[in-house]
């Protein structure tokens, strides 16, 4: 009976300083990134170029911490917005048409669901009723990382509200993000996992920023950005967040 007991006991414990060391952990990485410092930043802009079929296409991604954001693609003279959203309505522009097309409902409601976190999940987890849980320590590409699970609100996939988790691993040592996972809800790739990668992290206006980053499928190949600028609060028309089709 003692034994049990003991088992018990230990187990209890264990669960629990596992529960403060995501907390804890998580902590640490909000300061390695800026801390506080966030707080003065109402917005960013990150500006690259891609390079395909011997062209050079401008981009440059905002995000906002109203939750607003626009990705802009410039392709010979013409802007091309994808995935932007005002507050209310999510769209992109059709690059058949040049019109501004309104995203799927599921779309819309998973978007809005994201819309405060900003500057990435981490950051204000409590307050949007995420629940950060530790799951040991992993490498990635050679490097000792915490692995945190994060539950987050629902998907909304056909309707149907799915589960929403994502793996956030942090450098043991800088405590800095380098790693997320996630599943894939829906589409041909249902089931299986997003790795974003971030990299080459520097100071912009006291918070740190990752100016590499990589996406893919888990165990396949993948596809690197690497931002020429990143810019904190920049000046930016209200209007182009707008959709004005019908």
């Amino acid at each position: 009976m003692k034994t049990i007991i003991t088992t018990a006991l230990l187990t209890f414990l264990t669960v629990m300083s596992y529960a403060q060391t995501a907390d804890q952990i998580i902590n640490e990485c909000q300061e390695a990134l800026g801390g506080k410092n966030w707080d003065k930043i109402n917005g960013m802009k990150m500006s690259t170029v891609i390079e395909q079929g011997g062209m050079q296409m401008p981009m440059e991604i905002v995000s906002m911490r109203d939750g607003r954001t626009y990705s802009k693609i410039t392709i010979q003279g013409m802007e091309i917005i994808q995935g932007a959203f005002d507050g209310e309505v999510v769209w992109s522009t059709n690059f058949m048409t040049q019109k501004p097309e309104k995203a799927e409902t599921d779309d819309l409601e998973n978007t809005k669901r994201a819309a405060k976190e900003f500057p990435n999940p981490l950051a204000n987890y409590k307050e949007l009723g995420y629940t950060a849980t530790l799951e040991g320590q992993e490498d990635v590409d050679g490097v000792k990382c915490h692995k945190i699970k994060l539950d987050k609100k629902t998907h909304l996939v056909e309707g149907k509200e799915v589960p929403n988790i994502e793996y956030h691993f942090i450098d043991t040592d800088s405590k800095a993000l380098i790693m997320t996972e996630m599943e894939i809800p829906s589409g041909e790739m249902k089931g299986m996992m997003m790795q974003t990668k971030f990299s080459d992290y520097q100071e912009v206006d006291g918070v740190m920023m990752p100016f590499s980053n990589s996406y893919g499928i888990k165990g396949e190949e993948s596809q690197s950005i690497t931002f020429q600028k990143i810019e904190m609060n920049p000046p930016v028309d209200a209007e182009i967040f707008k959709y004005k089709g019908e």
